[in-house]
């Protein structure tokens, strides 16, 4: 009964739950059940409730904007070669997108729950930002060029872009509140969002801080246009000062690494070069299925059946929990292209148009934390794709972002959807 009375506590374990550090497991690639799962379940069970016991309140009409993509999927599925192969990853991908988005949407009913549901995205980013430090201070952490000093946090080397979304999504939210209070309460925000910045940077990930940086200009632009002419000008200042300071230069990891990205297309090193290749791999599945994909989850089946000789045959990964590693490169490291080529014109068109929709609905009805975390997203879903348990505070997140933008609209019932999602 006590989820029924605040609903939103069950979105919140979902997120905290993905905290739960990443054991050895077996063989890659084999389908495994964590607790956030379980709580996925749970939070589904809950909306259905709350949808039967409350049903004039119905669900938004923007709500349907979800649709497409679970029938695009579907589509995908009765199209594919290898039904049986596609089935587990139409509905994973079914669940991250609409079921459990949905879900988290129908249970946030007022400010409290959204502020429970958002500072349970802090409070994991700060978990995992403490724990990420720990690792890069002590050589506990993933391997890069030979040490053990990347940040991952507790989701290990086997996932190890994990700690920087979380992180990212708790910086955005942090930085989403200070412009929106005054007085103390704006500079603690802001000081939060600026020590979580510490673990972001020793996470090594290019793309988290490129995708950081673009959210961070929409919001401050949503914000004030006028601070979003003086942050700019700010950050090109403090790029010209790095670089007259040397950094980059290659006298330490972190200097490398943001070194690297001014080099990404003309000197692409060996991650981006596969990247690259895979991306290629995606395109040639495409052009030979157009309409509906190769089938959900049949890239990593097809993928030597279209990827150049040039890719490597796998990924050396080491850390302390899971030792050395080499898994073998089962995505394209791209949401697009993986929808594309697995799903089709008829897929990404369905995706677009549903991240499309919530993005344009939160740049014009001014909800800077919500177009910050969409355009984040957006970015992310260049270099990466989903899978492992980040990609349920991902779906969380789009179930966070829904109901501050869907809710402006009647509901699907004729109902008003009342004022409790509207800001």
């Amino acid at each position: 009964m006590g989820a029924l009375h605040r609903p939103s506590l069950v979105a919140a374990a979902t997120v905290l739950l993905t905290c739960l550090p990443a054991g050895a497991d077996g063989p890659f690639g084999q389908a495994r059940v964590t607790a956030a799962d379980l709580a996925t379940v749970a939070l589904t069970a809950v909306a259905l409730a709350l949808l039967i016991a409350s049903p004039r309140a119905g669900l938004p009409a923007r709500a349907l904007v979800l649709a497409p993509v679970a029938g695009a999927a579907c589509v995908a599925v009765l199209a594919s070669p290898d039904l049986v192969a596609s089935v587990p990853g139409c509905l994973r991908y079914v669940q991250v997108f609409v079921i459990v988005p949905v879900a988290v949407m129908v249970t946030l009913r007022d400010r409290a729950d959204r502020l429970i549901v958002g500072g349970a995205v802090v409070a994991a980013a700060a978990l995992q930002g403490v724990v990420g430090c720990v690792q890069a201070l002590t050589g506990t952490g993933a391997s890069y060029a030979g040490e053990r000093v990347r940040a991952v946090g507790t989701f290990g080397a086997a996932d190890v872009m994990g700690m920087a979304s979380v992180v990212s999504f708790g910086v955005i939210i942090l930085l989403g509140a200070g412009l929106a209070v005054r007085g103390q309460w704006r500079a603690a925000a802001f000081g939060g969002a600026a020590l979580l910045c510490v673990p972001l940077a020793l996470s090594l990930s290019r793309g988290a801080w490129l995708a950081l940086l673009c959210a961070v200009l929409v919001m401050v632009f949503l914000h004030s246009r006028v601070l979003a002419a003086r942050v700019i000008l700010a950050c090109a200042a403090a790029g010209l000062v790095l670089l007259a300071a040397g950094l980059g230069t290659g006298s330490d990891t972190l200097g490398r690494r943001v070194a690297s990205i001014a080099t990404a297309v003309t000197q692409p090193d060996q991650s981006l070069s596969d990247r690259y290749t895979l991306w290629r791999t995606a395109a040639g599945m495409w052009l030979d299925h157009p309409i509906t994909g190769v089938g959900p989850r049949r890239f990593a089946e097809l993928r030597d059946t279209y990827a150049p000789i040039e890719l490597s045959s796998g990924s050396d990964t080491d850390d302390p929990v899971h030792g050395f590693q080499r898994r073998p490169l089962l995505s394209p490291h791209n949401m697009y292209l993986l929808t594309l080529s697995e799903q089709g014109l008829l897929g990404l068109a369905a995706l677009g148009l549903c991240l499309g929709s919530l993005a344009w609905w939160a740049v014009r009805g001014g909800a800077v934390i919500a177009a910050g975390l969409l355009t984040w997203q957006l970015a992310d879903f260049v270099y990466g794709d989903i899978g492992g348990p980040p990609t349920l505070v991902m779906s969380v997140v789009l179930g966070l972002v829904l109901s501050r933008v869907a809710r402006a609209e009647p509901s699907v019932t004729g109902v008003p959807a009342g004022r409790g999602g509207a800001r």
